[in-house]
C-alpha cells in the first residue's frame, strides 16, 4: 500500500488520525500506546508522523563540571548537539528522562531539524522560542512554552536507545503519530497491520457517518457496521 516512509507518512497525515490507529492497536492487544495527555502540539492543527529517535536526558547542576568520572559532566548540554545532528529524514526527536524544569527544545534546534528534513519533536517536558517554532512550522509537541534554558540544568546522555514515557515503551524506529488529541506510539512490529486496518476502519467510519446523517440510529449503525 506504500513503497517507502515518504508515502507512508503522507498517507497517514492525509487519511488517518491517531484515535483510529489507537483503536486498532487496542484490538491487537497493545493497550497502552498513547503518551500522557499533557504532551500537546504547540499549535493545535499540527500533525506529526515519523520514526522515533529516542533521546535520554538527565538533570545536572552546572553547565560543566570537573567533578565526577563521566565525560558528559564536562560537556555543555551533554551529547545534545550530537544527537540533534544525527536526526534523519522522517525521524522524530523524542526526549525524556528528567524532571520538567526547563525547555528541552527551542528555535535553533527547530531550524537544524528542518534542515535535516526531520518530522518534528515530541518532548516529555517543555519547549521554548514558541513564536520562532510556529513561524518555522515544524511539528513540535510538548507540555507548553517555558523559557528556562537547559544549559546549566540538563544534559543529553544517550540517544537511539529504548526509553519510556509514562509507561509507554518507545524504541528507535517505532512510529510516532500525533495530533491535538494525543501522541500515539506504533511499535515497529505492529505497524503494517495497524495502519492497514486503520485505513479500513477510517473508511468504515465514513460510511457510518453518512448513515447517521441520513437518520440511522447509533444502535442500528453499530449492528450494521461494527464500529462507533
Amino acid at each position: 500500500m506504500w513503497k517507502d516512509d515518504d508515502e507512508l507518512f503522507g498517507l497517514m497525515r492525509q487519511r488517518l488520525f491517531p484515535a483510529v490507529v489507537g483503536d486498532i492497536l487496542d484490538g491487537m492487544g497493545y493497550l497502552r500506546q498513547f503518551l500522557h495527555p499533557q504532551i500537546k502540539p504547540v499549535e493545535s492543527r499540527m500533525v506529526i508522523a515519523g520514526r522515533a529517535m529516542p533521546v535520554l536526558e538527565t538533570l545536572c547542576f552546572d553547565a560543566t563540571s570537573e567533578q565526577g568520572k563521566s565525560e558528559v559532566a564536562r560537556m555543555p548540554f551533554g551529547r545534545l548537539f550530537e544527537a540533534l545532528d544525527d536526526l534523519k529524514p522522517n525521524e522524530v526527536y523524542v526526549a525524556t528522562g528528567c524532571a520538567p524544569q526547563f525547555a528541552l527544545w527551542g528555535g535553533l534546534m527547530t531550524t537544524r531539524a528542518m534542515h535535516l528534513k526531520a518530522a518534528g519533536a515530541v518532548l516529555d517536558g517543555y519547549s521554548r522560542d514558541t513564536n520562532e517554532v510556529l513561524e518555522l512550522g515544524l511539528p513540535v509537541f510538548s507540555y507548553g512554552g517555558y523559557a528556562q534554558d537547559q544549559g546549566p540544568r540538563g544534559k543529553v546522555v544517550d540517544w537511539r536507545i529504548g526509553v519510556e514515557i509514562n509507561g509507554v515503551r518507545i524504541n528507535p524506529g517505532d512510529i510516532v503519530f500525533g495530533d491535538r488529541d494525543g501522541v500515539l506510539v506504533i511499535p515497529k512490529e505492529a505497524e503494517e497491520e495497524a495502519i492497514r486496518k486503520g485505513l479500513e476502519k477510517a473508511g468504515t467510519e465514513n460510511r457510518v457517518r453518512d448513515a447517521i446523517n441520513k437518520g440511522m440510529s447509533t444502535v442500528e449503525a453499530f449492528k450494521t457496521f461494527g464500529v462507533m
